[in-house]
């Protein structure tokens, strides 16, 4: 009889010891379904979209340096003057030249013109006559000759004073006053890098390409972009250009995204963080990116069931989103995804929420007496 009781009297006292046992401590986050953003990350360079490289379209010694190295500069500001007296002097010369060939030309259309009155009065023969015309004719011809050359010399004057050809931000100058330079020898006097607005530079896998495509037909895609190691805000840009082919050494497609940059927040050549955003989905699943583990048979997650205990479901993982991981399974909205604490539960297991919030009292009964 002993025997038939004590097996009987274990039976009923396990289910009351294993519901006796304190849960799993854990903490949840519930689950989300909405609006996120696709983001496409990638590592960019910037890169301006004008490098102006500043020569001499004349010959001459440099008088006078109007900027210095790193200076911002605009279109059509002065930075260097050369010696220009020599043209100016070509130019009186020239000047004078002008001034007889007109003379010769009053005096030549003169004679033409006295020599076809005679002509028709017997006094002067046909050959005179022609040849008349064709000196007034050649006069005129000197004169415009000359007046080319006037226009050249006035020109080499011109540009005897250099300006910049764009805005932008000066490099080196590795001229000096005092150093002579030759149009021929073609010598770089500095260089113009426009800063604003300027582009990043960056490549994408090629599976991102109709979604970026489509994006671009609907309207402008936003793009981001941070500095390596900065922690502000990133700059806001556009998406610009889209490679015509895509790299089939590395399966990737190169993009440039175009930046206001009135504070110089991107250098050329500086290493920078892209971010695009070709679309959002609607109504995605978005749970903690720490909750979802790897097995053998897939990704899973645990989710604390109303009864208290660890439910183990297998998810599909699409994306992240920084802090979110956007999943595909049996999920819905407000589901309490364990996040600390999931490696240590199982299947069944009894769980409690750390983070869950305080019950509240119980109201206070008066008595008769009060």
């Amino acid at each position: 009889m002993l025997a038939r009781v004590i097996p009987l009297a274990l039976a009923l006292l396990l289910p009351l010891a294993a519901a006796a046992q304190p849960g799993i401590p854990v903490t949840t986050e519930p689950a989300r379904v909405g609006a996120m953003p696709i983001e496409i990350l990638a590592n960019g360079t910037v890169v301006s979209e004008s490098v102006v490289t500043i020569r001499t379209r004349v010959d001459g010694q440099i008088t006078q340096v109007h900027v210095t190295e790193g200076q911002l500069v605009r279109r059509g500001q002065v930075l260097f003057t050369l010696d220009s007296r020599l043209n100016q002097a070509l130019l009186a010369q020239q000047e004078a030249q002008l001034a007889a060939n007109r003379a010769q030309i009053v005096r030549f259309q003169a004679d033409a013109v006295r020599y076809q009155a005679l002509r028709g009065e017997g006094f002067a023969a046909q050959q005179r006559f022609e040849q008349a015309t064709a000196e007034a004719a050649a006069a005129v011809a000197n004169a415009r000759a000359t007046e080319a050359l006037i226009q050249q010399t006035r020109l080499n004057i011109e540009f005897a004073t250099i300006t910049a050809e764009a805005d932008g931000k000066l490099g080196v100058l590795p001229l000096r006053v005092g150093n002579f330079v030759r149009q021929a020898e073609n010598v770089a006097m500095g260089t113009i890098t426009q800063m604003n607005p300027i582009l990043v530079q960056f490549n994408v896998p090629e599976r991102w390409l109709p979604q970026i495509r489509a994006a671009l037909n609907a309207g402008e895609v936003p793009v981001q972009a941070l500095g390596d190691g900065e922690t502000g805000p990133p700059a806001q840009g556009t998406l610009v250009f889209v490679d015509s082919a895509v790299d089939v050494a590395t399966g990737t497609i190169q993009l440039r995204a175009r930046f206001d940059n009135p504070d110089g927040a991107l250098w050329p050549g500086q290493y920078v963080r892209v971010t695009v955003v070709p679309t959002i989905e609607q109504d995605a699943i978005s749970i903690p990116s720490a909750a979802v583990q790897t097995g053998q048979q897939g990704r899973y997650i645990f989710v604390l069931a109303p009864d208290g205990t660890a439910r183990r479901r297998p998810v599909q993982l699409v994306r992240t989103l920084r802090d979110r991981a956007v999943v595909r399974g049996e999920i819905a909205a407000g589901d309490k995804i364990i996040v600390d604490g999931a490696q240590r539960v199982t299947e069944g297991a009894r769980a409690v929420e750390r983070n869950a919030p305080p019950a509240a009292p119980a109201p206070q009964r008066l008595s008769a007496a009060n």
